[in-house]
């Protein structure tokens, strides 16, 4: 990563690979110029009418709350592995500290705002958006306005947040490093599944994480063995086929840095594509990598409605991709068929 950007020489590298590239994406032109994506998007912040990007003041929570007022829009969150786009509109949006929430009934997001550092609107082939980035210029939302999108509304929030100073410089920082995980001997093992097997709610599972000092595939190795169950990574494909096919209802999140973003209902068209498995929905698609998923589990955790059941993807690094839920609201116990679908994977 370079902590300042050249930006003369960083547009022409870029124009430079786009034209050796014109299929390639900006997350992918990023990670081979070795800069951060929000980088790529800076040195198009002319400050001229017609720039293809506007970098906006950091008032990353006011700029949520307007949301809503763009109406119907493409809610995209992704890791380097999988991309989760959900269309929808954003509704009770809300903010307890550094943490957010949007409940909508079709855009459903947690939010890390402590990781939230550069956001840009941002004009493409016809295309807009507010994109939102780390301190190093990754990635962690945007939110892509549809034909249906309130286009007015969105040129009086670009105005409103539109930042006082407008350049291709961008410093960037090193993202912070992850904690590194602890020797399995280290664990008081016995403590940690007697913990697991008393839990009441699946959020105090990572309470649980950071009270014993494990990692989430760490916990897996070391938890109750008869609440868990690897399986192969290609479980996931039989996992979306079968929820399709008998029209279960089902939960997907995909998790970036700062921000959590959940699908709930029904998939349909389960597609793969070379090396990516696609849900390809009108609302909601979803696309993974899947030779990128090194681990796999059936995880249960007890809860006061009883057991509750996910698939789990993990990558090499031990870095979630992927969790998936039969659907359920709280207060109401698990659906048999969503067991009995984990059960024959």
């Amino acid at each position: 990563m370079e902590p300042l950007t050249a930006p003369t020489s960083l547009a022409n590298r870029w124009a430079e690979f786009k034209l050796a590239h014109p299929k390639s994406r900006i997350r992918d032109a990023a990670q081979a110029l070795r800069v951060g994506e929000a980088a790529l998007l800076a040195t198009g912040c002319t400050g001229q009418p017609e720039a293809p990007a506007v970098a906006l003041a950091a008032d990353f929570q006011e700029i949520l709350l307007a949301v809503p007022a763009l109406g119907h829009v493409m809610a995209l969150t992704r890791n380097d592995s999988v991309v989760h786009e959900r269309q929808g509109t954003y509704r009770d949006v809300s903010f307890q500290g550094p943490m957010g929430l949007v409940l909508g009934e079709d855009i459903d997001l947690r939010l890390f705002m402590m990781h939230w550092k550069h956001a840009f609107a941002v004009s493409e082939n016809g295309r807009c958006s507010l994109q939102f980035f780390g301190v190093d210029g990754e990635a962690l939302h945007k939110i892509c306005l549809t034909e249906a999108s309130d286009y007015a509304a969105y040129d009086a929030l670009v105005t409103r947040f539109r930042a006082e100073t407008q350049g291709p410089a961008l410093v960037l920082q090193p993202a912070p490093a992850e904690t590194p995980e602890a020797p399995d001997d280290t664990i008081d093992v016995a403590s940690f599944r007697a913990a697991w097997r008393g839990m009441q709610d699946t959020h105090a599972f990572f309470g649980l994480l950071r009270q014993f000092g494990v990692s989430r595939t760490q916990a897996l190795r070391l938890g109750p063995p008869e609440l868990l169950r690897r399986v192969p990574a290609a479980a996931i494909d039989g996992a979306l086929r079968a929820a399709a096919a008998q029209g279960l209802g089902i939960m997907l999140f995909v998790a970036s840095r700062g921000c959590i973003q959940i699908h709930t209902g029904l998939v349909h068209k389960i597609v793969p594509m070379g090396p990516w498995l696609n849900v390809l929905d009108p609302k909601f698609n979803l696309h993974l990598k899947l030779e990128d998923v090194a681990e796999s589990w059936v995880v249960q955790k007890p809860t006061a409605d009883g057991v509750v059941t996910s698939l789990e993807l993990f990558d090499a690094h031990g870095r979630n991709l992927l969790l998936m839920f039969g659907q359920r609201k709280p207060g109401v116990p698990e659906l048999a068929a969503w067991r009995a679908l984990v059960a024959a994977l």
